[in-house]
């Protein structure tokens, strides 16, 4: 499809994920949702072409490299090459157990969501980026991505990995025109919050995007 932008949004919801559609969609992108839960997806559609905005759901876990590569794949199809990927689905509860409770298995879990995912998701986008000569990797962490946290082993470890991954990228990358940045959520994503809403970390991620400076990126102070 000649001309028409697209961003996929990995781990989209009602939140971060409707705001950075909406904020992409103004700017004349086309918007590929990923989530697990098709019926979500599609009020989430609904929703955002109330909008003006032209998205459409594709159903995937970012547990399962191959759902996650097909759903990649079909949006490629469906709504031309992806020029932006953005990773952000929420990690599990569960995954956040403290650091001497958590035995081999427990990062099972962890390091699928935040290794296999993104590298699953940039493997399938990476050639059509590259063909364009142009594209943008935006990935989303909390804050035990800078500082690890005793009582959340399991991200601390996890999004450790990815935050290398990215930066391995961004170093490797930077040179055909393909921009790979990390923007870190300290705390909670809060409605309302002068740096943390939505819409918010949404005008930051375009920020991003757009401006294609340098590769970590903090929403807020460490501490908040």
């Amino acid at each position: 499809m000649p001309g028409v932008s697209v961003i996929a949004v990995v781990g989209a919801g009602p939140g971060l994920g409707a705001a950075v559609a909406r904020r992409f969609g103004r700017e004349g992108y086309d918007v590929a949702l990923l989530a697990r839960d098709p019926g979500r997806l599609d009020d989430l559609v609904r929703e955002l072409a109330g909008d003006g905005v032209t998205a459409r759901g594709f159903a995937a876990d970012v547990r399962r490299p191959e759902e996650l590569t097909a759903a990649l794949r079909d949006a490629g199809a469906d709504l031309g090459t992806v020029e932006v990927l953005q990773y952000s689905p929420v990690p599990h509860r569960d995954f956040m157990r403290p650091v001497l409770e958590t035995g081999p298995r427990d990062l099972l879990g962890p390091i699928e969501f935040s290794v296999y995912g993104p590298v699953a998701a940039v493997q399938q986008v990476l050639p059509g980026m590259r063909e364009l000569g142009r594209g943008t990797i935006l990935l989303v962490n909390g804050g035990t991505a800078a500082v690890p946290h005793p009582d959340r082993a399991g991200t601390s470890i996890a999004f450790a990995a990815e935050s290398a991954y990215g930066h391995l990228l961004h170093d490797r990358l930077a040179g055909e025109g393909i921009h790979v940045a990390q923007l870190v959520i300290p705390g909670s994503i809060t409605p309302g919050h002068v740096r943390k809403d939505p819409s918010v970390l949404a005008d930051t991620l375009w920020a991003m995007h757009r401006d294609r400076h340098g590769f970590r990126h903090y929403a807020d102070d460490l501490d908040s």
